[in-house]
């Protein structure tokens, strides 16, 4: 039987899972510097121990409404191919694993999400996780080695 293994983690009442082999490291909130001219669904960038990654707000690229960051809120550096960036979340909650068989195609009607960016919906119990495609999270147009 296989499995995955998903760092999970909330935006508003919802919990959203990303696969875990694209996550480097979860971090608190920085100093964020923002960058002219930058969609608005990019933050800014962190200095990461000499590295300038960008940050994506998840809350904005979902097109939820923005709210003041708590001790719970972090940073989770993701590796999409060879791209490194950030995404803040309100909160990180677990790691898990989910077997391949409590995976569904994501539905029609994504949840107030754009479909493009869920691969998949877990189920656990009772409990819904949105499985999210991270490699749409940062679109092309956005090159941000011009950063580096």
């Amino acid at each position: 039987m296989a499995e995955e293994q998903l760092v999970t983690l909330n935006l508003e009442k919802e919990e959203f899972g990303i696969d875990i082999m694209m996550v480097q490291e979860i971090i608190r909130i920085p100093a964020i510097t923002r960058v002219p001219k930058a969609p608005e669904y990019v933050e800014g960038v962190i200095n990461l121990r000499g590295n300038i990654i960008p940050v994506v707000d998840l809350r904005t690229r979902f097109r939820m409404d923005r709210t003041d960051d708590t001790d719970l809120s972090r940073i989770i550096v993701l590796q999409v191919d060879k791209k490194v960036f950030g995404v803040r979340v309100d909160a990180v909650n677990e790691v898990l694993r989910l077997n391949d068989e409590d995976i569904e195609p994501p539905p029609p009607v994504a949840l107030g999400v754009e479909t493009r960016f869920i691969r998949g919906v877990g189920k656990i119990g009772e409990r819904l996780l949105i499985l999210l495609n991270a490699d749409q999270i940062m679109d092309e147009e956005f090159n941000h080695e011009s950063f580096e």
